[in-house]
């Protein structure tokens, strides 16, 4: 992963020293709420219902066992022993007290951390593949020209107050589990026909109150000129992009609005005109980075390891069910990918308590090489871990309560935070996920199931991603009421589709048995072996809307 230099590490100190004199400015009246609010977003720092919510960044959601450890003393020290995960692979504190926060970011500063444009109308933090540089199907490791986006993108002089936020996400292989069709930017790497590597550049996709799919605005981009080429898209998106009305100040407008075909040729011709006197990086400076994400040194492994991992296997029934479902294909023989569920029953997607951090930490020193990753479905990642101790791993992950075999099955819910803590939010998100995971409890069932994508929104940001669930929740407020309309039919990878409203919305009491319902009726009608999602694309939304409403005439065709 990539090392701080000294520039790097002066930088973030110097601002940690600027937003502690921000913050007793604040404090002493001398700046009023408005007047801050722009300053502590610059820093990361909400202010929601309960109190301030911090955001700090893991760039493209690597981070190390040393860093782990400094977020578990963070939890401890400044919040109520806990941390949560969210859908950008950044970790988020819910209870700091404002004059604290600045002796939290300087503790984040000492591990090269902090929360600098994890908030604001900025570059937000660039995503990735969680098992990048480990996957069995990657082409190229994308994590090298997400930390060169991230240092481009830091404090940007012409993009630090753009229209509206701003996401990139990068993929690097043949399956995408970056979502980069939903983001401002995605950046997809494959090769042409002649065999060289290079970008599909795919420009407004989003969610939120009008979700899309991002379109391919080029096919090929040489790697060589990555930056110049993103430059002049957020050129054309910061002059031309509405600033009049926030909801429709995202680049995924500008798309809607234009058509890619006229934007294309606004980027191009802005490219042409800097691309040949543009400061890409030179080669030495792409080979120092990409130095950082070099493999370690695995080990040679005997074929003995393979056959105790899979006697093992055999032999332990409660084993082998998380085997299949929380491992993915390593591409080093021997070794695994390691999923760990932040989905327990009747826990909170994404929330993980200090003590966790702490073994998770050791786990990631004793069993791998000291990098954990974060994902976009708010779990851990173990990215390298012998087969050959996996049993021994997984026994010390159940003790912690972090080897819930669920990942990718109908209790891995994404859920934000909701009427619990946002101040946006229209309805209750946690409770639902809550009623919902203990409603499929079974891991047997769950498994019976199989690979069934659920996430919950309490309002319409979406920041549940529940347009790509395929079955989503979106909370909604009638009359001073909690209730929920189901989607059904999104999906966030290759095939990427927006979910379908299907029907009147269900009341609090309700959605957790409409979701029953539907599962039912998935059971009830597909083939064997059918993913629900297939099922869907199969028999259409017919069958659901009769069990959820039955001949009900008002119910939407």
């Amino acid at each position: 992963m990539y090392q701080y230099n000294e520039f790097d590490s002066t930088f973030v100190h110097q601002r940690v020293n600027q937003f502690r004199g921000q913050v007793a400015r604040r404090l002493s009246g001398e700046l009023s709420e408005d007047q801050f609010k722009p300053l502590r977003l610059m820093n990361g720092l909400y202010l929601q219902l309960h109190a301030y919510m911090l955001r700090v960044a893991i760039p493209y959601g690597v981070f190390s066992s040393h860093q782990m450890r400094k977020l578990a003393e963070v939890a401890r020290t400044y919040d109520k022993g806990y941390g949560h995960f969210t859908t950008r692979q950044n970790i988020q504190y819910n209870w700091p007290k404002l004059e604290q926060v600045p002796d939290l970011l300087l503790d984040l500063a000492e591990v090269d951390m902090h929360a600098i444009q994890t908030s604001g109308n900025c570059i937000r933090n660039t995503t990735t593949d969680p098992y990048a540089g480990v996957a069995a199907d990657e082409i190229e490791d994308p994590r090298v020209y997400c930390e060169m986006i991230r240092q481009w993108s830091t404090l940007h002089p012409e993009f630090a107050f753009l229209p509206r936020k701003f996401k990139i996400a990068v993929t690097g292989a043949r399956e995408d589990r970056a979502a980069t069709r939903y983001h401002d930017i995605g950046l997809i790497l494959h090769k042409n026909d002649e065999g060289e590597t290079g970008f599909e550049v795919l420009v407004g996709g989003g969610q939120g109150r009008t979700p899309l799919i991002a379109k391919t605005i080029r096919k090929f981009l040489p790697k060589q000129y990555l930056l110049s080429y993103l430059e002049a898209v957020l050129r054309v998106y910061n002059l031309e992009g509405r600033r009049d009305n926030k909801y429709k100040a995202r680049i995924k407008i500008l798309v809607h609005e234009t058509g890619i075909e006229a934007l294309a040729e606004k980027v191009e011709r802005e490219w042409s005109a800097i691309k040949d006197s543009y400061v890409d990086l030179p080669a030495p400076q792409v080979e120092r980075i990409r130095s950082f994400f070099a493999p370690p040194e695995y080990h040679s492994v005997p074929d003995e390891d393979e056959r105790l991992y899979q006697v093992q296997r055999f032999e332990n029934h409660e084993f082998r069910r998380w085997s299949d479902v929380n491992l993915v294909a390593h591409r080093q023989p021997g070794y695994a990918i390691v999923n760990l569920s932040l989905k327990p029953v009747d826990g909170i997607p994404g929330d993980i308590s200090a003590s966790q951090m702490d073994a998770v930490a050791d786990l990631a020193d004793q069993y791998g090489f000291g990098e954990i990753r974060s994902t976009l479905e708010q779990n851990l990642v173990l990215p390298d871990v012998l087969k050959k101790d996996l049993f021994a791993l997984w026994q010390k992950l159940t003790t912690l309560g972090l080897a819930t075999p669920n990942i990718n099955l109908i209790t891995d819910i994404i859920a934000c935070p909701g009427l619990d803590y946002c101040a946006l939010a229209n309805a209750r998100s946690i409770p639902v996920a809550a009623e919902i995971t203990r409603m499929f409890a079974d891991p047997q069932y769950q498994q019976h199931i199989g690979e069934l994508g659920l996430k919950i929104s309490g309002c319409i940001n979406a920041c549940g991603h529940h347009h790509v669930g395929h079955i989503g929740i979106l909370g909604v407020d009638r009359r001073g009421e909690e209730y929920y309309q189901i989607t059904l039919g999104g999906v966030p990878g290759n095939e990427a589709a927006i979910g379908k409203v299907i029907g009147p919305a269900f009341s609090y009491s309700e959605i957790a048995g409409a979701v029953e319902t539907i599962v039912k009726i998935f059971l009830a009608i597909r083939h064997e072996n059918e993913r629900f999602i297939e099922t869907l694309k199969r028999v259409g939304e017919q069958p659901f809307k009769l069990g959820l409403y039955g001949d009900d005439k008002n119910v939407a065709a």
